[in-house]
């Protein structure tokens, strides 16, 4: 079992209610800007190998997966039923309520990624579930979340409502050191800020910050 990382308290949300409730209407929208969408695309086509099994943890009705690249089987995990089935990319899919449940229904060693995409700031027990992650890759499987500064704040756990971004890149580099095997993870930021100066001034122009977080289960332990 992985080390805690958190407190008790930086665990909390403001909306204790159930998860299910709050996301049990489908939300067919981006959460994130065409920006950040391209960046992330862009990283999955440098990143991931053509013909693998993927899967798209905490995902929703669109994978930002390059359309050029087919892979063996995508598997899609949400909380919407109706997000899930409208997903082009997904070959299957499960709701699992990651708060109550941290054990993934799937099996050792068989994944080459799995993919969190603005989702990592709703788990309250991050430790078990980057536990499960190392546990379904396969060795040498790569492990991409993906994050920006957008959220739903009634539901972000209390520490990364009241983080900074470099507090937030740390905290995700914590969640994947806490588990043994994982290589030494990696950071991907990209500048948002509009090519045109002036633009950028006056607020136009300025896509959604890009940050990333790279690892790999490694061969040999």
């Amino acid at each position: 079992m992985s080390a805690p990382v958190l407190t008790p308290d930086q665990r909390q949300k403001l909306d204790t209610s159930d998860d299910q409730l709050f996301y049990d209407f489908p939300r067919l929208v981006t959460h994130v800007d065409a920006g950040f969408i391209q960046k992330l695309t862009q990283l999955y086509r440098e990143r991931l190998t053509p013909g693998g099994k993927i899967l798209d943890l905490m995902s929703s009705w669109v994978a930002h997966l390059p359309p050029e690249m087919a892979f063996s089987e995508v598997v899609g995990h949400g909380m919407n039923q109706e997000e899930l089935a409208k997903n082009p990319r997904l070959n299957r899919y499960f709701v699992q309520n990651l708060n109550q449940n941290q054990k993934l229904p799937l099996e050792d060693n068989t994944f080459d990624a799995v993919l969190n995409t603005v989702s990592v700031q709703y788990l309250q027990h991050p430790e078990p579930i980057f536990q499960e992650i190392y546990r379904i890759l396969k060795p040498g499987g790569t492990l991409i979340v993906s994050f920006s500064n957008r959220m739903f704040y009634q539901k972000a756990i209390q520490v990364w409502r009241e983080g900074t971004d470099q507090t937030r890149i740390q905290l995700v580099k914590q969640y994947i050191q806490g588990v043994p095997g994982f290589s030494k993870p990696e950071v991907v930021i990209q500048n948002n800020l509009s090519v045109n100066p002036v633009l950028a001034l006056l607020g136009l122009g300025v896509s959604d910050p890009f940050f990333a977080i790279l690892a790999h289960k490694q061969e040999d332990i």
